[in-house]
């Protein structure tokens, strides 16, 4: 006994450093010993009832043994039932469990006389049990009070019949191996809870990275699609917005886009393939015309289809020809203006000496029409500086905004503030259909604007006494489109393809370079500027790629 509660208090300290299994398992391991406990006490009443009749002279023990087990059975019963019933924690339903085994068990080993091998084995199942579902402290209690029972009763028989040393030597080496089994038990549980741990750990890390995967693969400005054996495994939202197609995507994809759908199912397995991939006409409104198509083998037998919008090598491009032409604008704009700002300052000059020579009363009358006509002269080569100037200026807006600075625009609150601020005092009428958010730099935005705004109002007071211009602004296919309408004359048919070109120009006043520039700082900001001409008044139209809202709540 002393060398039983020196190791019991050794192996006391060492379980105290031990882990739990989680509630999940631990629920599912004690059912299942509550569902064998209930088979064993089932299996012990067979017993008793066929033992009384083998040994009639047994009447008294079995009599016991059928009083506690039908108890047993019943109480057996009912923990099962609490396991379905009760969700909380099980632990203290199990501690019960247990100590009740420990006690039937030890009342049929009082019975028996001796300890024999099939009790034995039971006891042990009961030990093992404990360091599994219960932790250290608590398991090592149910194995104690085994080792009490097991040792007491024997010292209770041999009051009750005759002392025996051999059955009193096994019952101390049962003792001694239920503190094994139990230690062996605890090692085994210990590992187990380790490995369940590291399991949910990598559980957790792949499901966080398969989080951040669909979140990357979501945001991504590409669009991505894989297909295993024809059917779309993964889509993501750019695809949707390449593709202009808004739910449905498996079976929109193959009827709205058959070329593709076939061309991506036609390469052999293993096999990669790079083509270009033009939308279909009726697509023609949105403002992406060609896809770069790129088809990846992966490993399973999938494939894996990226899509490219051509907008952005376009918008590269674009940014390449900004920048020379910034650069040489830049280069030539002092040593231009530096001379232009000496002419334009001596005509003004020439034509304030002619004014004051008109002034005088001893002029002749032929002095006086060469004075009138160097005046017109002088006042034409003024009007020319200040236009050339004026066109220096508008180039040299280039140099100014080399790269486009994209911010995102709530044009429903944006476009009142920019009227007010630039058109107060003229008839702009507004009217936006939704909330539209795009991504453009707010500088070129308003240059453009105010391009396209001065254009209507000064052509519109052409054809009409009261001069206004009208804004538009709806949703075609996931973007936003903002037209600037007039009641003009309108583009002749014959110049429509030269509108954009630089330096090409309808007015005797204008520069040609307005058009030019709003339409390079369209291309910019990854969007479109275009001339409707099959619309009623004279309209020029802004398609740019409107934000997802749901992004922008993010």
């Amino acid at each position: 006994m002393r060398y039983a509660a020196s190791a019991a208090t050794a192996l006391t300290q060492y379980l105290q450093r031990g882990d739990t299994l989680p509630l999940a398992q631990l629920r599912r391991l004690g059912l299942i010993y509550s569902s064998y406990r209930l088979i064993i006490s089932l299996f012990f009443m067979l017993m008793v009832y066929a033992s009384i009749g083998d040994d009639e002279s047994s009447l008294l023990p079995s009599l016991l043994q059928q009083t506690a087990l039908g108890f047993y059975v019943i109480i057996s019963l009912i923990l099962l039932g609490l396991f379905y019933v009760v969700t909380k924690e099980p632990r203290q339903q199990l501690i019960f469990g247990l100590a009740l085994d420990i006690v039937i068990l030890s009342l049929l080993l009082y019975t028996n006389g001796a300890p024999d091998l099939q009790l034995t084995m039971l006891y042990m199942v009961v030990v093992a049990a404990s360091f599994m579902l219960l932790n250290g402290s608590q398991a090592l209690i149910i194995t104690l009070l085994a080792i009490i029972f097991v040792i007491y009763q024997q010292f209770f028989y041999a009051i009750a019949n005759s002392m025996s040393l051999s059955n009193l030597g096994d019952a101390l080496l049962m003792s001694a191996s239920f503190l094994t089994v139990g230690f062996l038990s605890w090692s085994i549980s210990q590992r187990l809870v380790q490995v369940e741990k590291l399991a949910a750990q990598h559980s957790d890390e792949v499901q966080r990275l398969n989080t951040i995967n669909h979140e990357v693969i979501k945001q991504m400005v590409n669009g991505v699609i894989v297909i295993d054996q024809k059917r779309i495994v993964l889509a993501n939202l750019a695809a949707h917005q390449l593709l202009n197609i808004a739910s449905r995507f498996e079976q929109q994809f193959s009827q709205r886009h058959p070329q593709l759908f076939e061309g991506c199912l036609s390469v052999a397995p293993g096999q990669s393939r790079l083509f270009i991939y033009e939308l279909p006409k009726a697509d023609n409104a949105s403002i992406v015309g060609k896809l770069r198509v790129q088809l990846i083998p992966l490993k399973d037998s999938s494939q894996l289809i990226i899509l490219e919008d051509l907008r952005r090598e376009q918008a590269s491009a674009q940014q390449l020809k900004l920048a020379s032409l910034g650069q040489l604008t830049a280069s030539i704009a002092h040593e231009i203006r530096n001379p232009l700002a000496t002419i334009s300052q001596a005509s003004e000059l020439l034509m304030e000496d002619v004014v004051e020579n008109e002034g005088k009363e001893n002029v002749s009358f032929d002095t006086s029409q060469s004075v009138s006509s160097n005046h017109e002269l002088y006042k034409m080569i003024f009007t020319q500086t200040k236009r050339v100037n004026r066109i220096i200026e508008d180039i040299l807006k280039l140099s100014r905004q080399q790269t486009a600075a994209q911010q995102s625009i709530a044009l429903a609150e944006w476009i009142p503030e920019f009227i007010d601020s630039y058109f107060k005092e003229h008839d702009v009428f507004i009217s936006i259909q939704d909330a539209p958010v795009i991504q453009f730099d707010t500088n070129q935005l308003e240059q453009v604007l105010i391009n396209l705004i001065n254009n209507g109002l000064r052509y519109s007071s052409y054809s009409h006494p009261h001069a206004y211009v009208k804004i538009e602004i709806y949703y075609i296919n996931n973007e936003m489109v903002l037209d600037v309408l007039d009641d003009g004359a309108g583009v002749n048919a014959n110049n429509v393809g030269q509108l954009f070109n630089p330096f090409f120009t309808t007015d005797t006043s204008g520069t040609g370079l307005g058009l030019y520039l709003s339409q390079a700082f369209c291309e910019a900001n990854q969007a479109r500027l275009i001339y409707v001409p099959e619309h009623e008044k004279t309209c020029f139209r802004l398609i740019a790629p409107a934000i997802d809202k749901q992004m922008m709540r993010k």
